[in-house]
């Protein structure tokens, strides 16, 4: 860990003292160096895409004490104790979450896209999601019933209670899946054989795919992007970088009750390279948070 002064907001930026972070997949690729094509070549580099905060200095409708959630934008940097960050990625956290619970949440914005935007989810369809109990995938379960879907969560055996607990219709092991059937929608947070998973789709079926196989990433990734303008039975891949509106919307749902966060485990930031180790372990239930003093 490192230290340097506290940043200076500019026009437009809130500076915020961090309580909580979580931990996300993309930013393991990022520190580990497996993403070079898209983040160069120059290391360390510094970790954190989402937070939950005190406003410091405010701007517009951000006053000094107010709790708020939100994001970095294209940039990481949000483990630290103080961020400046620009308004327009931040909104209020619900009434009632305490800064642990909130920090599971802001991922939830990437199931909204997804499912609303991207895959456009209607009331009866079959949903599939992979990796059910990631930090995505929880709440794309409990969304996609919310939507009226019924819904199968893909997970490992020792989660299948959990995936069963946000209200799946099927909870299913990935290691053994059987004969899954066909789906309309299929939400993909794993990025691995894509083609089989895209053989499961219904006629009129969609793919949201929020990973790529950093094996191959070439390959992978052309492979979404062949796929991508089909008008039936498409991938689309995306990256989220979420603004005010959307925090505000899954605000609601939390609010509404819809959605709940679920933390698997919590370190202190003086510990985060344990907390990345813990999610590049696999099998974690919800989100992994980083808690700041």
């Amino acid at each position: 860990m490192t230290t340097g002064p506290v940043p200076r907001p500019r026009p437009g930026e809130v500076l915020v003292r961090v309580r909580a972070v979580s931990v996300n997949g993309g930013e393991l690729a990022m520190r580990t160096g497996r993403l070079r094509p898209f983040s160069g070549r120059r290391f360390p580099k510094r970790v954190g895409i989402d937070l939950v905060g005190e406003v410091v200095v405010g701007t517009g409708r951000f006053a000094a004490g107010e709790l708020v959630w939100g994001g970095t934008g294209r940039r990481m940097g949000s483990a630290a104790e103080y961020v400046a960050v620009r308004a327009e990625h931040l909104d209020h956290v619900p009434a009632g979450l305490d800064p642990v619970r909130a920090a599971a949440l802001p991922a939830g914005t990437t199931a909204i896209t997804a499912l609303r935007d991207k895959a456009t989810l209607a009331p009866g369809e079959r949903l599939l999601v992979r990796g059910a109990t990631g930090g995505v995938g929880y709440v794309a379960v409990q969304l996609g019933k919310a939507m009226g879907a019924h819904v199968t969560g893909l997970a490992s055996a020792a989660n299948l209670d959990l995936v069963t607990e946000l209200g799946a219709d099927e909870a299913i092991d990935y290691r053994a899946p059987g004969d899954l059937g066909r789906f309309d929608v299929i939400l993909d947070t794993v990025g691995t054989d894509l083609p089989a998973f895209r053989r499961l789709l219904a006629p009129r079926g969609r793919m949201v795919a929020i990973a790529f196989d950093l094996e191959r990433p070439v390959r992978s990734l052309g492979y979404l992007a062949a796929h991508a303008m089909h008008r039936t039975r498409w991938i689309r891949f995306f990256s989220g970088n979420p603004t005010a509106p959307l925090f505000a919307e899954l605000g609601r749902w939390v609010a509404a009750g819809v959605i709940r966060p679920q933390v698997d485990r919590v370190f202190p930031l003086a510990d985060i390279a344990a907390a990345h180790r813990a999610l590049e372990q696999g099998g974690v239930r919800g989100k992994i948070v980083v808690e700041l003093p």
